[in-house]
Protein backbone atom coordinates (compact mmCIF):
# COMPACT_ATOMS: atom_id res chain seq x y z
CA UNK A 1 0.00 0.00 0.00
CA UNK A 2 1.22 3.40 -1.22
CA UNK A 3 0.62 6.64 0.17
CA UNK A 4 0.50 9.36 -2.10
CA UNK A 5 3.01 12.48 -0.63
CA UNK A 6 1.45 15.97 -0.42
CA UNK A 7 2.51 18.57 -2.98
CA UNK A 8 3.03 22.09 -1.41
CA UNK A 9 2.80 25.08 -3.71
CA UNK A 10 3.44 28.39 -2.69
CA UNK A 11 0.39 30.74 -2.52
CA UNK A 12 0.23 33.32 -5.00
CA UNK A 13 0.68 36.74 -4.28
CA UNK A 14 -2.16 38.88 -3.54
CA UNK A 15 -2.56 40.81 -6.05
CA UNK A 16 -3.67 44.08 -3.81
CA UNK A 17 -0.61 43.91 -1.58
CA UNK A 18 2.47 46.45 -2.39
CA UNK A 19 5.85 46.35 -0.73
CA UNK A 20 7.25 48.56 1.69
CA UNK A 21 9.35 50.72 -0.97
CA UNK A 22 6.02 51.05 -2.92
CA UNK A 23 3.91 52.10 0.07
CA UNK A 24 7.26 54.52 1.37
CA UNK A 25 7.16 55.81 -2.43
CA UNK A 26 3.80 56.13 -2.57
CA UNK A 27 3.58 58.55 0.65
CA UNK A 28 6.77 60.57 0.23
CA UNK A 29 5.29 61.92 -3.83
CA UNK A 30 2.17 62.88 -2.10
CA UNK A 31 0.66 66.08 -2.59
CA UNK A 32 1.82 66.84 1.58
CA UNK A 33 4.92 65.69 1.65
CA UNK A 34 5.76 67.45 -1.63
CA UNK A 35 4.37 70.93 0.42
CA UNK A 36 6.59 69.83 2.98
CA UNK A 37 9.15 69.51 1.04
CA UNK A 38 8.65 72.93 -0.16
CA UNK A 39 7.90 74.39 2.84
CA UNK A 40 11.70 73.07 3.58
CA UNK A 41 13.34 74.04 1.05
CA UNK A 42 12.16 77.85 1.45
CA UNK A 43 13.32 77.83 5.02
CA UNK A 44 16.77 76.21 4.30
CA UNK A 45 17.23 78.80 1.21
CA UNK A 46 15.71 82.24 3.23
CA UNK A 47 18.65 82.92 5.22
CA UNK A 48 20.90 82.90 2.03
CA UNK A 49 18.36 84.82 -0.04
CA UNK A 50 18.87 87.26 2.98
CA UNK A 51 22.66 87.04 2.77
CA UNK A 52 22.21 88.06 -0.97
CA UNK A 53 20.10 91.09 -0.65
CA UNK A 54 22.32 92.63 2.43
CA UNK A 55 25.53 92.07 0.35
CA UNK A 56 24.09 94.55 -2.46
CA UNK A 57 22.87 96.99 0.27
CA UNK A 58 24.21 99.86 1.28
CA UNK A 59 26.78 100.15 4.74
CA UNK A 60 24.09 102.52 6.48
CA UNK A 61 20.62 100.32 5.25
CA UNK A 62 22.89 97.00 6.89
CA UNK A 63 23.29 98.37 10.05
CA UNK A 64 19.82 100.30 11.11
CA UNK A 65 17.40 98.01 9.08
CA UNK A 66 16.63 94.39 8.13
CA UNK A 67 17.39 92.86 5.05
CA UNK A 68 13.13 92.10 4.23
CA UNK A 69 12.76 96.25 3.99
CA UNK A 70 15.10 96.20 0.92
CA UNK A 71 11.52 95.80 -0.94
CA UNK A 72 9.90 98.91 0.44
CA UNK A 73 13.16 100.56 -0.18
CA UNK A 74 15.18 99.21 -3.07
CA UNK A 75 18.76 100.72 -3.14
CA UNK A 76 21.82 99.16 -4.78
CA UNK A 77 25.46 99.44 -4.69
CA UNK A 78 28.76 97.27 -5.47
CA UNK A 79 30.52 99.37 -2.76
CA UNK A 80 30.75 95.94 -0.54
CA UNK A 81 32.21 94.02 -2.92
CA UNK A 82 34.74 96.48 -3.87
CA UNK A 83 35.74 96.16 -0.47
CA UNK A 84 35.96 92.94 -0.27
CA UNK A 85 38.71 92.49 -3.16
CA UNK A 86 40.70 95.23 -1.88
CA UNK A 87 39.09 98.44 -3.23
CA UNK A 88 38.21 101.44 -1.46
CA UNK A 89 40.63 100.15 1.80
CA UNK A 90 38.73 97.22 1.88
CA UNK A 91 39.85 93.79 2.82
CA UNK A 92 41.47 92.01 -0.80
CA UNK A 93 39.42 88.19 -0.55
CA UNK A 94 40.64 87.71 -4.03
CA UNK A 95 44.09 85.81 -2.75
CA UNK A 96 42.33 84.06 -0.67
CA UNK A 97 39.72 82.68 -3.07
CA UNK A 98 42.65 81.26 -5.37
CA UNK A 99 44.35 79.66 -2.40
CA UNK A 100 40.47 77.68 -1.32
CA UNK A 101 41.12 76.62 -5.31
CA UNK A 102 44.79 75.58 -4.96
CA UNK A 103 43.91 73.96 -1.81
CA UNK A 104 40.97 72.00 -2.80
CA UNK A 105 41.76 70.50 -5.95
CA UNK A 106 44.64 68.50 -4.89
CA UNK A 107 42.84 67.68 -1.65
CA UNK A 108 40.20 66.39 -4.00
CA UNK A 109 42.06 64.37 -5.78
CA UNK A 110 44.91 63.01 -4.30
CA UNK A 111 42.48 60.80 -1.86
CA UNK A 112 40.61 60.22 -5.23
CA UNK A 113 43.39 58.33 -6.58
CA UNK A 114 45.14 56.56 -3.59
CA UNK A 115 41.02 55.42 -2.56
CA UNK A 116 40.00 53.66 -5.66
CA UNK A 117 43.27 51.67 -5.56
CA UNK A 118 43.27 50.82 -2.94
CA UNK A 119 39.14 49.98 -2.50
CA UNK A 120 40.55 47.30 -5.42
CA UNK A 121 43.09 46.06 -3.80
CA UNK A 122 40.42 44.86 -0.69
CA UNK A 123 37.53 43.94 -2.90
CA UNK A 124 39.53 41.95 -5.55
CA UNK A 125 42.96 40.88 -4.81
CA UNK A 126 43.59 38.56 -2.21
CA UNK A 127 46.23 39.09 0.45
CA UNK A 128 47.31 37.93 3.48
CA UNK A 129 45.67 40.00 5.99
CA UNK A 130 43.19 41.68 4.14
CA UNK A 131 40.28 41.36 6.23
CA UNK A 132 42.19 42.40 9.42
CA UNK A 133 43.77 45.71 7.25
CA UNK A 134 40.07 46.55 5.85
CA UNK A 135 38.56 46.49 9.43
CA UNK A 136 41.52 49.01 10.79
CA UNK A 137 41.28 51.31 7.91
CA UNK A 138 36.93 51.12 8.74
CA UNK A 139 37.74 51.76 12.17
CA UNK A 140 39.84 54.86 11.44
CA UNK A 141 36.94 56.61 10.64
CA UNK A 142 35.87 57.12 14.25
CA UNK A 143 38.91 58.88 15.02
CA UNK A 144 38.35 62.61 16.35
CA UNK A 145 39.90 65.06 13.83
CA UNK A 146 40.70 66.93 16.84
CA UNK A 147 43.19 64.12 18.26
CA UNK A 148 45.32 64.01 15.01
CA UNK A 149 46.10 67.94 14.69
CA UNK A 150 48.79 68.76 17.44
CA UNK A 151 50.77 65.11 15.94
CA UNK A 152 50.84 65.94 12.49
CA UNK A 153 51.78 69.26 12.90
CA UNK A 154 54.70 68.42 15.01
CA UNK A 155 55.80 65.92 11.93
CA UNK A 156 55.18 68.78 9.55
CA UNK A 157 57.44 71.31 11.47
CA UNK A 158 59.84 68.62 11.80
CA UNK A 159 59.97 67.95 7.82
CA UNK A 160 59.23 71.57 7.06
CA UNK A 161 56.92 71.49 5.41
CA UNK A 162 55.02 74.15 7.94
CA UNK A 163 53.33 77.06 6.45
CA UNK A 164 53.03 75.48 2.91
CA UNK A 165 49.94 74.48 0.84
CA UNK A 166 51.58 70.62 1.40
CA UNK A 167 50.38 70.47 5.06
CA UNK A 168 46.84 71.35 3.86
CA UNK A 169 47.05 68.79 1.14
CA UNK A 170 48.13 65.85 3.18
CA UNK A 171 46.28 66.27 6.44
CA UNK A 172 43.20 66.59 4.21
CA UNK A 173 43.78 63.54 1.89
CA UNK A 174 44.48 61.63 5.20
CA UNK A 175 41.20 62.40 7.03
CA UNK A 176 39.24 61.14 3.92
CA UNK A 177 40.98 58.14 3.05
CA UNK A 178 39.38 56.15 5.40
CA UNK A 179 35.64 57.21 4.46
CA UNK A 180 36.73 56.65 1.19
CA UNK A 181 38.13 53.40 0.81
CA UNK A 182 34.68 52.36 2.72
CA UNK A 183 32.79 53.84 0.19
CA UNK A 184 34.46 52.57 -2.87
CA UNK A 185 35.05 49.40 -1.70
CA UNK A 186 31.14 48.66 -1.24
CA UNK A 187 30.31 49.89 -4.68
CA UNK A 188 33.41 47.61 -5.78
CA UNK A 189 32.09 44.44 -4.76
CA UNK A 190 28.71 45.04 -5.88
CA UNK A 191 29.92 44.46 -9.33
CA UNK A 192 29.54 40.79 -10.42
CA UNK A 193 32.42 38.76 -10.11
CA UNK A 194 31.49 37.06 -13.34
CA UNK A 195 32.36 40.22 -14.95
CA UNK A 196 36.09 40.44 -13.75
CA UNK A 197 36.47 37.09 -14.02
CA UNK A 198 35.56 37.56 -17.88
CA UNK A 199 38.38 39.97 -18.15
CA UNK A 200 40.51 37.54 -16.85
CA UNK A 201 39.75 35.21 -19.45
CA UNK A 202 40.34 37.43 -22.21
CA UNK A 203 43.98 38.37 -20.24
CA UNK A 204 43.84 41.37 -18.64
CA UNK A 205 45.62 41.69 -15.28
CA UNK A 206 44.48 43.74 -12.19
CA UNK A 207 46.07 47.27 -14.00
CA UNK A 208 44.19 46.46 -17.03
CA UNK A 209 40.68 45.55 -14.87
CA UNK A 210 41.36 48.65 -12.89
CA UNK A 211 41.39 51.23 -15.68
CA UNK A 212 39.08 49.69 -18.40
CA UNK A 213 36.83 48.13 -16.30
CA UNK A 214 36.31 48.93 -13.03
CA UNK A 215 37.01 53.10 -13.54
CA UNK A 216 34.33 53.68 -15.73
CA UNK A 217 31.88 51.72 -13.20
CA UNK A 218 33.14 54.17 -10.93
CA UNK A 219 32.03 57.08 -11.77
CA UNK A 220 29.23 57.98 -10.24
CA UNK A 221 30.99 56.97 -6.86
CA UNK A 222 34.22 58.99 -7.40
CA UNK A 223 31.83 62.31 -8.56
CA UNK A 224 29.92 61.62 -5.25
CA UNK A 225 32.68 61.38 -3.17
CA UNK A 226 34.23 64.43 -4.99
CA UNK A 227 31.66 66.78 -4.13
CA UNK A 228 31.29 65.67 -0.67
CA UNK A 229 35.40 66.11 -0.47
CA UNK A 230 35.22 69.52 -2.46
CA UNK A 231 32.35 70.45 -0.09
CA UNK A 232 34.24 69.82 3.41
CA UNK A 233 37.50 71.60 2.26
CA UNK A 234 36.28 74.56 0.59
CA UNK A 235 34.20 75.04 3.78
CA UNK A 236 36.53 73.86 6.41
CA UNK A 237 38.19 76.29 9.10
CA UNK A 238 39.94 74.02 11.41
CA UNK A 239 42.44 72.49 10.14
CA UNK A 240 43.27 75.54 7.82
CA UNK A 241 43.42 77.11 11.32
CA UNK A 242 45.75 74.89 12.46
CA UNK A 243 47.86 74.49 9.10
CA UNK A 244 47.58 77.70 8.05
CA UNK A 245 47.60 80.19 10.63
CA UNK A 246 50.82 81.08 10.46
CA UNK A 247 50.58 83.12 7.30
CA UNK A 248 48.29 84.67 4.30
CA UNK A 249 50.29 82.81 1.67
CA UNK A 250 48.53 79.82 2.30
CA UNK A 251 45.17 81.33 4.19
CA UNK A 252 42.07 79.97 2.82
CA UNK A 253 38.53 82.24 2.44
CA UNK A 254 37.22 80.49 5.08
CA UNK A 255 39.95 81.26 7.59
CA UNK A 256 39.77 85.26 6.22
CA UNK A 257 36.71 85.75 6.93
CA UNK A 258 37.19 84.23 10.77
CA UNK A 259 39.84 87.08 10.93
CA UNK A 260 37.52 89.49 9.32
CA UNK A 261 34.46 88.98 11.58
CA UNK A 262 37.42 89.46 14.56
CA UNK A 263 38.46 92.36 13.47
CA UNK A 264 35.91 94.13 11.95
CA UNK A 265 33.14 92.76 13.78
CA UNK A 266 30.73 95.70 12.45
CA UNK A 267 31.86 95.87 9.27
CA UNK A 268 28.42 93.63 8.53
CA UNK A 269 28.68 95.05 4.83
CA UNK A 270 32.10 93.19 4.18
CA UNK A 271 30.98 90.41 6.01
CA UNK A 272 27.84 90.00 4.07
CA UNK A 273 29.49 90.42 0.60
CA UNK A 274 32.49 88.54 1.85
CA UNK A 275 29.98 85.21 2.84
CA UNK A 276 28.22 85.22 -0.25
CA UNK A 277 31.73 84.96 -2.63
CA UNK A 278 33.05 82.12 -0.27
CA UNK A 279 29.59 80.44 -1.02
CA UNK A 280 29.58 80.85 -4.74
CA UNK A 281 31.80 78.01 -6.14
CA UNK A 282 30.43 75.27 -4.03
CA UNK A 283 26.96 75.88 -4.97
CA UNK A 284 28.02 76.47 -8.60
CA UNK A 285 30.14 72.88 -8.13
CA UNK A 286 27.18 71.12 -6.33
CA UNK A 287 24.49 72.63 -8.97
CA UNK A 288 26.69 71.30 -12.00
CA UNK A 289 27.64 68.08 -10.97
CA UNK A 290 24.18 67.67 -9.06
CA UNK A 291 23.51 64.72 -11.42
CA UNK A 292 26.35 62.66 -10.74
CA UNK A 293 26.05 63.26 -7.17
CA UNK A 294 22.51 61.51 -7.15
CA UNK A 295 23.48 58.88 -9.21
CA UNK A 296 26.30 58.16 -6.93
CA UNK A 297 24.20 58.02 -4.24
CA UNK A 298 21.65 55.94 -5.89
CA UNK A 299 24.30 53.15 -7.30
CA UNK A 300 24.64 50.47 -6.06
CA UNK A 301 23.98 47.57 -8.78
CA UNK A 302 25.09 46.74 -12.05
CA UNK A 303 22.53 46.18 -14.85
CA UNK A 304 23.01 45.06 -18.47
Amino acid sequence: MTTATPVTTTPPPTAGKQSAAQIAKKRLSSPWASLAAIILAILWTLPTFGLLVSSFRPERAIKTTGWWTFFSNPTLTLDNYRGVFGEDGGVNLAAFFVNSLIICIPSVLIPMSLAALAAYSFAWINFPGRNVLFLVVFALQIVPLQVTLIPLLEIFVNVNLSGTFWTLWLSHSTFALPLAIYLLHNFMREVPASLIEAARVDGAGHVAIFFKVMLPLLTPALAAFGIFQFLWVWNDLLVALVFAGGGDEVAPITLQLANLSGTRGTAWQLLSAGAFVSIIVPVTVFLLLQRYFVRGLMSGSVKG
